[in-house]
């Protein structure tokens, strides 16, 4: 079985508002890409990925009049892809939701979250997503409530062989410091994001090790926009969240890689950002599936849908182009026995 994480930049401009596809010429949310030559790129990659099911990082708004499912299975039928279902949870206001796309014939997938609804009163003990986590992060007598911008979905999957598991998709919070306007602010700002990213990241890690207690088998992918050595602002807290998220016991190869990185040595990539006031692309390792002791014992093979860095879509120049047009992110794989 194969599954797949892919980050769609600005997946929703692509629809309009009753969520059928604008395949025209007008802009995309991506730099020079039109919404016509996105779509297509978009289908070519899905095509290509040929995947079980696909983790929906920023998938299409739902809202009053918008619904990410309807607009996702209407992508797959317009593409006679095979993850023609789609599955969601708590949506949320950014316009980038967490979907599933799957095959129904290879799995079946439902919402299932767990934790307590504690709405913003908050509790300590990884609540439901969609509430508020408590948590002291600098250790000063201070609660912070923290809640995300995207709720992770958490998902009860099944494949067709029988074989159950737990599957979350999430998108950790950037850190990007929008609005600041000196040097100071910057700092301040870069601080605190990170500050609200590593508690998302104990918060996700107390549900995984609450499947893991259950001796559940567990798979989180998503975008974490994280890694070791990221930002200057990382010793502050002394691990970045992928750190944390893989604990002693989650694996994900391309995030040891990084963890044990020594100079000199290359670090995988799953995103490639235009700097437009340096003249230059800025490469990332940000998107990762990582799974249980039970899953690692399935023989699971990771991949990064690289368009330089992966010697099969190298060979492949429309699938290069297609890549490169789609999305600022490539796709994550991961083929397993189960």
């Amino acid at each position: 079985m194969r599954l797949a994480t892919y980050n769609v930049e600005w997946f929703t401009n692509l629809f309009d508002d009753n969520d059928k596809l604008l395949l025209d010429d007008g802009w995309s949310g991506r730099r020079d890409v039109t919404r016509a030559a996105q779509i297509e790129a978009l289908a070519k990659v899905f095509t290509a990925l040929d995947a079980d099911a696909v983790m929906v990082i920023e998938a299409p708004n739902t809202g009053r009049r918008r619904d990410t499912v309807r607009a996702l299975e209407g992508f797959a039928a317009a593409f006679d892809l095979r993850v023609r279902r789609t599955v969601m949870g708590f949506a949320n206001t950014t316009h980038q939701e967490i979907a599933l796309m799957y095959d129904p014939d290879a799995l079946s997938a439902c919402h299932d979250p767990r934790g307590d609804e504690v709405g913003r009163k908050g509790s300590r003990d990884a609540p439901r997503f969609d509430g508020t986590f408590r948590i002291d992060l600098d250790i000063d007598a201070q609660e912070d409530l923290v809640q995300f911008s995207k709720p992770p979905l958490e998902l009860a999957v099944e494949t067709a062989g029988g074989f159950g598991f737990r599957l979350i998709g999430a998108h950790l919070k950037s850190k990007a410091p929008h609005g600041a306007e000196s040097p100071q602010a910057v700092m301040r700002l870069s601080i605190a994001n990170r500050r609200k990213q590593l508690a998302q990241a104990i918060w996700l890690r107390g549900r995984i090790d609450m499947h893991l207690a259950e001796t559940t088998p567990v798979m989180l992918m998503g975008d974490l926009n994280d890694g070791p050595g990221l930002d200057e602002y990382e010793h502050l807290f002394g691990r970045s969240s992928v750190e944390i998220l893989l604990g002693g016991d989650m694996f994900d190869p391309h995030a040891k890689q990084a963890t044990r990185r020594r100079p000199g040595a290359a670090v995988p990539s799953t995103a490639r950002f235009h700097l437009r006031d340096q003249g230059r692309y800025l490469s990332a390792l940000l998107d990762y599936i990582m799974v249980s002791p039970e899953l690692m014992a399935r023989r699971p093979a990771w991949r990064i849908w690289h368009p330089f860095e992966d010697a099969r879509c190298w060979q492949m120049p429309d699938l290069c182009d297609a890549l490169l047009t789609a999305s600022d992110h490539f796709p994550v794989t991961l083929d397993i026995d189960i």
